[in-house]
C-alpha cells in the first residue's frame, strides 16, 4: 500500500515538472518572440511597450539560451581567448587561452591553501591567493580599464611607492631597535645579508646564457632584491626599474619570506659546527630611552647625506618608529602599527595578487625568476651566517653563527628561526633578541641596496619607460 503511494506521488512530481518546463517554454517564447507578426499570429494585436527599450532587440528563446551559455566561465575557459597588450611592447598583443586562466586561478587556490592550512604567511598570502582567483576570472572586469577594483588598488598604491611607504612606516612602529643599538656590530651579520642580493647579479647573467631566458640591467636589479627577504621593498624597487615584472617578484619575495623556517635550518645547520651552535651569547646592556628616539633621527640624517634614493624607505621606517619611542602620540603609534598597517597589508597583497596573470607568470623569465630568488635567499643566509664564524676569529666575545641567519629583513620571523634551532640543541640558549640586531640591521641594508639600485639605475628606467608608454 505504501510503495502505490509512493509511486503515484512520483507520477504526480513528473507530471508536474513536465507541466512547469512546458509553462516556462511558453511564456519565455512570447517574452522573447520577434515582433513579426507572422511568426506569432495569435500575439498580433498585442502591443507591449517598455520605454527606453526601443532600440533593444528582441531575443528568441533560442537565442537567449545560447547566449548565457556562451557566456558562462565554463565556455571561457574552454573556448575563450583574449587579447592583452604585450609587456615589452604595448604597441603589440599577446593572446591569452581561457586555460592559462583557469591554471592561474588554480595557482591562487594553492596559495591560499599555502596561507590558510599550512600557515606560510597567511596575512599576506592569502589576499594574494585571492587577487590572484579575482583577477583571472573570465569577463569578471575586475582589473577593466576605470572601473575594476582590482585595477584602482593597483593604480592607487602599488603601482607607486604609496603601499610600500605606508608598510615601512608600520613596521617601523612596530619595531625595537633596542638590540641593535646594544650590540651595533650585528649591524655586520644585516649587511652580510646582503651578500645575496648582489650575489643574485651574477645568476642573472649565468640565466642569460639559457636560451628563452633574457633580462636587462634594470630587471636584474630588481631580481636581485628578492635575495634581501623584504617584500615591500621588492615591490618598491621593482615599481621603479621593472614594474612589468612586479608580480613575480613580490610573490617569490613574500613566499621565501613565508618559507624561512623550511629554508634557512639545513643552511645553518650546515655551515656551523656542534660546538657553534652551542655558543651562549651574554645579556645585552639596557639601552636607555634617549639612545632609542634619537637613533631613527640618526638613521634618516646618514641616509639623507649618503644615500638619498634610499631615504624615503627609510625615513617611512624611522618616522615610525620615532612616532613610537617618543612615547607623546601613543594613539598615532598604535594605528600605524595595527590597523593602517593591517588594511595597508590587504590592498597591498590584492593588488599584488591582480598582477598575476597569464602572460606575466607563464613565461620562461618568470620560471627564472623564482630560481634567482630562491638561490639569492639562500646565499643571504649562508653570508650572514659564515661572515658571523669570520667575526668569531676577532671577537674575545663569541657570536652565535646561528643568528647571522637573522640578517635576512624577514622580521621578526627570521629571528624566530635562530632562536628555535640554537634551543634545539641547548634548551637554555635563547638568542631571539641577540637575532633581533641583526634582523633589523637587514631591514635597513636591504632598503640601502635598493637606494643604490636606484641611484644607478633610475633614472636611466624611467626614461626607458617613458619612451615605451609612448
Amino acid at each position: 500500500m505504501l510503495e502505490n503511494k509512493k509511486s503515484k506521488r512520483h507520477v504526480i512530481n513528473v507530471t508536474m515538472a513536465v507541466m512547469a518546463v512546458a509553462l516556462v517554454y511558453s511564456v519565455m517564447s512570447t517574452a522573447f518572440a520577434s515582433t513579426d507578426d507572422t511568426r506569432r499570429p495569435s500575439l498580433a494585436n498585442l502591443d507591449v511597450d517598455i520605454a527606453g527599450s526601443e532600440n533593444v532587440p528582441l531575443v528568441s528563446l533560442d537565442e537567449f539560451l545560447s547566449n548565457t551559455v556562451e557566456n558562462t566561465g565554463i565556455n571561457a575557459i574552454v573556448n575563450g581567448y583574449e587579447e592583452v597588450p604585450d609587456l615589452v611592447d604595448p604597441t603589440k598583443s599577446d593572446i591569452v587561452p581561457g586555460w592559462q586562466r583557469l591554471m592561474m586561478m588554480a595557482i591562487g587556490f594553492l596559495i591560499i591553501y599555502l596561507g590558510a592550512a599550512r600557515g606560510f604567511e597567511p596575512l599576506l598570502l592569502i589576499p594574494i591567493g585571492f587577487g590572484t582567483v579575482f583577477v583571472n576570472i573570465p569577463g569578471g572586469g575586475m582589473y577593466a580599464e576605470h572601473s575594476g577594483m582590482l585595477k584602482i588598488i593597483y593604480d592607487a598604491g602599488v603601482g607607486n611607492e604609496f603601499f610600500p611607504m605606508l608598510i615601512f612606516m608600520g613596521i617601523g612602529a612596530m619595531t625595537d631597535f633596542g638590540p641593535l643599538i646594544a650590540n651595533p656590530k650585528t649591524a655586520l651579520l644585516g649587511g652580510a645579508a646582503q651578500l645575496g642580493v648582489f650575489a643574485t647579479l651574477f645568476g642573472v647573467a649565468v640565466m642569460n646564457l639559457i636560451p628563452g631566458i633574457e633580462y636587462n640591467m634594470f630587471e636584474a636589479a630588481a631580481i636581485a632584491i628578492i635575495g634581501g627577504a623584504d617584500g615591500p621593498t621588492s615591490i618598491y624597487l621593482s615599481g621603479k626599474l621593472a614594474p612589468h615584472m612586479m608580480a613575480v617578484i613580490a610573490v617569490a619575495a613574500y613566499s621565501y619570506m613565508a618559507l624561512v623556517p623550511m629554508i634557512q635550518p639545513p643552511i645553518m645547520k650546515l655551515l656551523t659546527t656542534d660546538k657553534e651552535r652551542h655558543i651562549k651569547m651574554k645579556q645585552m646592556r639596557h639601552v636607555s630611552k634617549a639612545e632609542k628616539i634619537l637613533f631613527p633621527i640618526g638613521l634618516l640624517v646618514l641616509s639623507i647625506l649618503l644615500i638619498p634614493p634610499a631615504a624615503p624607505l627609510i625615513g617611512m621606517l624611522a618616522f615610525g618608529n620615532f612616532v613610537k619611542e617618543v612615547g607623546v602620540v601613543e594613539r598615532i603609534s598604535k594605528t600605524m602599527e595595527n590597523e593602517l598597517l593591517n588594511i595597508v597589508s590587504i590592498l597591498l597583497s590584492l593588488g599584488v595578487g591582480s598582477q598575476m596573470t597569464p602572460e606575466k607568470i607563464m613565461n620562461p623569465n618568470a620560471v627564472g625568476i623564482i630560481v634567482l630568488g630562491l638561490i639569492a635567499f639562500c646565499v643571504a643566509t649562508a653570508g650572514g651566517v659564515l661572515v658571523a664564524k669570520l667575526m668569531n676569529l676577532f671577537l674575545k666575545e663569541k657570536i652565535n653563527p646561528l643568528i647571522g641567519s637573522a640578517g635576512v629583513s624577514a622580521v621578526p620571523m627570521a629571528a624566530r628561526v635562530s632562536n628555535k634551532v640554537g634551543l634545539e640543541y641547548d634548551p637554555g640558549n635563547f638568542l631571539l633578541m641577540h637575532a633581533m640586531g641583526p634582523n633589523v640591521a637587514g631591514v635597513i641594508g636591504t632598503a640601502i641596496a635598493a637606494g643604490v639600485f636606484i641611484s644607478t639605475y633610475g633614472e636611466a628606467a624611467a626614461k626607458a619607460l617613458s619612451v615605451v608608454a609612448h
